[in-house]
């Protein structure tokens, strides 16, 4: 039978990890492919070209974080980290190299499953989202563009490369401009989960911050995503555009 749901990479060098995980995820309808290891991952990453990426920290030959990096420089498919590192900077120094989300180990399968389903309904739903923008979805502050109908961002004429879980975060602040938007509700909205512990919140801390990185000229002192302190965050409120720039 034909696979609707989209094809997964699991790269993890325990086999029964492995194994586990391509039982479960083809159960409920994905095609999963797997990989022992870093090398191994990138050469199945370059030619099957998957909707998604699980992604274990700790491997030989090249670790996850490096594979990441690899991965990002081409590609900004859904990469959900596995980490059985301890401590919470650890963990998160895989979303500072470009993953969107991570499990820490031993994680439920379950848990993982609803992970994926949750990122890939947006991604799917990515071409038939303009936002609630005006004028068209195009709007602008400063020397910043936001194209909401072809998922561009510009900073002057230049185009700004984003993943799409940042494009989502970036367009779910400016639908909200002026307004503060929680840490909680940007996690439930954009990842599609409630944080358990503080320690979820992070993961909007990190993207917010990798975010400012790409679109603030001094990312220290954001001019366009604004810190609510005891809150979340907020986007400064937008003037609309007739076109932008480089469109």
């Amino acid at each position: 039978m034909e696979n609707h749901k989209g094809k997964i990479l699991v790269v993890d060098d325990e086999a029964a990890v492995r194994r586990i995980l391509k039982t479960r995820l083809t159960m409920v309808g994905y095609n999963v492919l797997t990989a022992a290891d870093g090398h191994e991952a990138l050469d199945i990453f370059a030619s099957a070209l998957p909707d998604l990426v699980v992604l274990d920290v700790m491997m030989p030959r090249k670790d996850g974080y490096e594979v990441c990096q690899e991965m990002r420089k081409e590609s900004d498919v859904p990469i959900i980290m596995l980490t059985a590192l301890g401590d919470v900077s650890d963990r998160i120094t895989g979303l500072q190299f470009g993953a969107d989300d991570y499990l820490v180990k031993p994680f439920s399968p379950k848990e993982l499953e609803a992970r994926i389903s949750s990122i890939l309904r947006r991604f799917q739903k990515k071409n038939s989202l303009n936002g609630n923008l005006p004028n068209s979805g195009v709007l602008q502050v400063g020397t910043l563009y936001v194209d909401a109908n072809k998922r561009r961002v510009y900073l002057g004429n230049e185009l700004v490369r984003l993943t799409e879980i940042e494009f989502n975060l970036l367009q779910l602040l400016v639908e909200n401009s002026g307004e503060p938007v929680s840490r909680a509700d940007i996690l439930r909205k954009i990842w599609g989960y409630s944080p358990q512990a503080r320690a979820d919140l992070r993961v909007v801390d990190v993207h917010i911050s990798r975010l400012r990185g790409k679109i603030e000229e001094d990312p220290r002192n954001p001019e366009f995503i604004i810190t609510e302190r005891g809150t979340g965050y907020s986007f400064q409120r937008l003037v609309s555009l007739p076109q932008a720039a480089g469109a």
